[in-house]
This record gives C-alpha cells, sequence and structure tokens, in this order.
C-alpha cells in the first residue's frame, strides 16, 4: 500500500480484507463440517450400557430400537418427546418391538432442543452409573450432539450412530439448495455451541 494512501483508502482495504478473510474461514469450517457427517450408517462395533436417540424422524428411534433388539445396550432413552405422547403410542407405531417398551425404554418428555437432550441425558446416565453411551440422531446432527453430550458427559464413552436419510444427499450437498441451507445451518449452530462451552465452563 503506497505510504501516501488516503486514510479513508487505507480503511476500506483493511475492512474489505478483514471481511474476506471471515469468508474465507467461514468457507474452509463448512467444507471441514461436511465432511464430519456420515454419508453411511455402520452399526457400533462393539456395546455400550446405554443408547439415547435424539428425537426428530421416525427413522432415528426405530434404528435405536434395533440397536437395543440387538443387545448394543441395557436401556434406552428417547429424549425430546412430545409432552402428550405416551410409551404405548409410540410402541403401537412400531409393534414389532413393542416388548421393549415394557421393560428398557425410558422417555423424556422436558427438552426442547439439542442443548435440553444432552442435560437430560446426563441426568439418566448419572442416574444409572452408565459409562458408555450409543448417540442415534441425524447424520447431520451428529456433530452438535456429539459435542453437547461430551459437554455434559466428559467421563462417559459415546459412539456415535448417525441415521442417513435419502432426503439429504450429504454426498452431493452442492446440487441440493435445501440440503446446503440445512447443512450450512447447522454448521452455523455448531459453531455457536463450541463457542458457547468455554464460557460455560470458565463460569460454572
Amino acid at each position: 500500500m503506497p505510504p501516501g494512501a488516503p486514510p479513508r483508502r487505507r480503511t476500506l482495504r483493511a475492512v474489505l480484507f478483514a471481511a474476506a478473510l471471515v469468508l474465507l474461514l467461514v468457507a474452509g469450517g463448512f467444507l471441514w463440517f461436511v465432511r464430519q457427517v456420515a454419508v453411511s450408517e455402520v452399526s457400533p462395533s462393539g456395546n455400550t450400557d446405554g443408547i439415547v436417540v435424539l428425537t426428530g424422524a421416525a427413522l432415528r428411534i426405530n434404528d435405536a430400537l434395533e440397536l437395543l433388539a440387538a443387545g448394543r445396550g441395557q436401556r434406552l432413552l428417547i429424549t425430546g418427546v412430545n409432552p402428550s405422547t405416551r410409551s404405548r403410542e409410540i410402541s403401537r407405531l412400531m409393534p414389532e418391538h413393542g416388548r421393549w417398551f415394557t421393560c428398557c425404554v425410558d422417555l423424556d418428555h422436558f427438552a426442547t432442543n439439542t442443548i435440553g437432550n444432552a442435560v437430560e441425558t446426563r441426568r439418566w446416565v448419572e442416574a444409572r452409573r452408565f459409562k458408555s453411551l450409543i448417540v442415534v440422531t441425524s447424520n447431520f446432527h451428529m456433530p452438535r450432539a456429539m459435542a453437547e453430550l461430551a459437554h455434559q458427559l466428559p467421563d462417559v464413552r459415546l459412539v456415535p450412530f448417525p441415521v442417513v436419510s435419502d432426503r439429504v444427499k450429504v454426498e452431493s450437498w452442492w446440487n441440493s439448495p435445501s440440503t446446503a441451507r440445512l447443512l450450512f445451518w447447522e454448521y452455523l449452530k455448531y459453531i455457536v455451541a463450541r463457542a458457547r462451552m468455554p464460557i460455560e465452563r470458565s463460569f460454572g
């Protein structure tokens, strides 16, 4: 930059440079985030003490019940259930797994978001003294869910089981504006969550 450049021009260049740098960091972070999102479902190789599924799509609950039926965990927590929904209503929708609701499934009616899911899961895990947990949620939601759960349960081994939907083609997100928006919005929420956690630890 010439030493005699007007101050206004120097300020404008500095602002443009800072804006370009921020955009580059955001774009790079987004691409990194997308690479963390699983594009296929892989069953856990071992068993855990418990299983938690974060509600949102029926596929999640069905997959979590299949893991329970396969003996991957002792109990299943379904967190974020509508307060008016009862176990028998869910079991009627999945009759092949109905028997598990009478012995091994717990419902959480308090959580209304991912932070609440993590808090209620911590209470459930601590009450049962579990040391390991399979986490079931959508693949694009998994990075934030794992971060929130690890924040609440730093001493518990967390095993992700990402549920992949045919409607969200992560491997070709650039071809779908709706998928790109979904992933970018989830990325922003992930960044906000990561930025919030050190503050909570400092003041907690």
